[in-house]
């Protein structure tokens, strides 16, 4: 029994000027566009797209990888947003996170001024001593000279560790300011939907 056009289907496709072609088999003239595979009824069973030289292939593909890094990126960045949303759900959660936050580092160089305002008594009783070896440094006993130095270094590390909580602090305020600039247009749809407050 041979196939029958119901078996195998009908190939339309729109020619140069706008001619239509049918033919029971993929047109050849149409290889550059878009044919559609039609039932007997006249319905669409399928549309075949243009067939692609390699190039033209690896374009359309590097196309597609493009799109979808892109969508790929909305979806993340919406991901993120739907999070800051949960985490803070209005501007008073968000104030208070970020007071929190830099309450800490507070704590932080509170303790670590306490140590250099220690360390700096340490060295008012340390230059006193060497007042006696002002004429002759190199009399200085070498204990005192080493309570000396290490004196001078613990204090430039105090000193370095407080700029470096002086640093964080002001990451704090830009990472709380970008946080907040992302969110304050997201609170007014989650208002306007009724969204209850947290």
């Amino acid at each position: 029994m041979g196939t029958t056009w119901a078996q195998q289907g009908i190939y339309t496709c729109t020619a140069d000027k706008g001619r239509a072609i049918t033919s029971d088999r993929p047109i050849a003239e149409c290889l550059d566009r878009e044919q559609h595979e039609r039932n007997p009824s006249g319905t669409v069973r399928r549309t075949i797209g243009p067939s692609l030289t390699a190039p033209e292939r690896a374009a359309l593909e590097a196309r597609e990888r493009q799109a979808a890094q892109k969508q790929a990126r909305i979806a993340e960045e919406r991901r993120r947003e739907r999070a800051l949303l949960v985490r803070y759900p209005n501007q008073a959660a968000h104030d208070k996170e970020r007071a929190e936050a830099l309450q800490q580092v507070d704590a932080v160089i509170q303790a670590a001024q306490k140590r250099v305002d220690q360390l700096l008594a340490q060295r008012q009783r340390i230059d006193a001593e060497l007042e006696f070896y002002l004429k002759d440094p190199s009399k200085a006993p070498p204990e005192l000279k080493r309570q000396a130095e290490d004196n001078t270094q613990s204090l430039n590390v105090q000193k370095r560790f407080i700029a470096d909580q002086d640093s964080e602090k002001k990451r704090i305020q830009a990472r709380f300011d970008a946080e907040l600039a992302k969110l304050r247009p997201l609170w007014v749809p989650a208002a306007a939907a009724g969204l209850p407050a947290r």
